[in-house]
């Protein structure tokens, strides 16, 4: 079995700022990749940002040069520091990771339950 669990969210004015947080736990042997997604409401779950083990990062660009994603391959968990935020950020943002849980097994994709960000004065 394998959890993933966010944590970190809330409300914050407009130009605040707010880390975000995913622990993966469970039988793993090796995680390729983070990433973030959010889904505003009425609208699609759409893409945030996308860390890999060796540390390289994508961002859409909504989020390039306010958002920043780290990883720590040690814990399995990442985050997401949220900066310079807009109304339009308000959404739930879900962790996801892309993670063999054994020697030999296909990555495959685990995703969290959400956490509700709102950016609102």
């Amino acid at each position: 079995q394998v959890q993933m669990l966010e944590s970190g969210g809330g409300l914050v004015h407009p130009g605040g700022s707010l880390r975000l947080s995913c622990a993966a736990s469970g039988s793993i042997f090796h995680i390729n990749a983070m990433n973030w997604y959010r889904q505003a409401p009425g609208k699609q779950r759409e893409f945030v940002a996308r860390i890999t083990w060796n540390g390289n990062a994508d961002y859409a660009d909504s989020v390039k040069g306010r958002f920043t994603v780290s990883m720590d391959n040690a814990k399995n968990t990442q985050s997401l520091q949220m900066n310079s935020l807009k109304p339009e950020d308000t959404a739930v943002y879900y962790c996801n990771a892309a993670l063999a849980r054994y020697s030999g097994d296909y990555a495959k994709i685990y995703w969290g339950q959400g956490t509700q960000v709102t950016v609102s004065s």
